[in-house]
């Protein structure tokens, strides 16, 4: 397997919650490498941006409003098959149907709120990473 990066965000419900550090500590474990890693907070108009592949669905506003609601972490990370297996560590969206152990299992609280994001493909991982770490090289 080749080792690619992937791009995650840690929610506002998981900062506020302060379940940061443990999800952290869990991709870790699993092997990730944090190449780049900061916290910020979203506007509705940047978060807007950055979810602008769902503009026509309807809960793009509701969700817009939820990502600019608090604190997020993204962050950038490293291994090999990394999408996927990033894929499989966070879980399903729903967390009602998440494996046990997964961070969506662990710390959502609803599909809504479901504590992380996770790229779903190394194109996605490169476009979402670039839009919050504005030196590409890092990926």
């Amino acid at each position: 397997m080749a080792k690619n990066r992937t791009f995650t965000m840690i929610k506002p419900d998981a900062v506020a919650e302060g379940n940061s550090g443990a999800i952290l500590k869990l991709i870790e474990e699993a092997g990730f490498r944090i190449v780049a890693m900061k916290m910020t907070k979203l506007t509705a108009e940047r978060a807007g941006q950055f979810y602008a592949v769902h503009k026509e669905r309807p809960f793009y506003n509701d969700l817009c409003v939820y990502m600019s609601s608090g604190h997020i972490i993204a962050a950038i990370l490293e291994k090999e098959n990394g999408v996927a297996d990033f894929r499989t560590l966070i879980g399903a969206t729903n967390p009602a149907e998440a494996a046990e152990g997964t961070i969506r299992n662990l710390f959502a609280k609803s599909i809504e709120a479901n504590a992380i994001h996770g790229s779903d493909s190394d194109e996605n991982a490169q476009i979402e990473g670039s839009f919050f770490f504005a030196d590409t090289e890092k990926f």
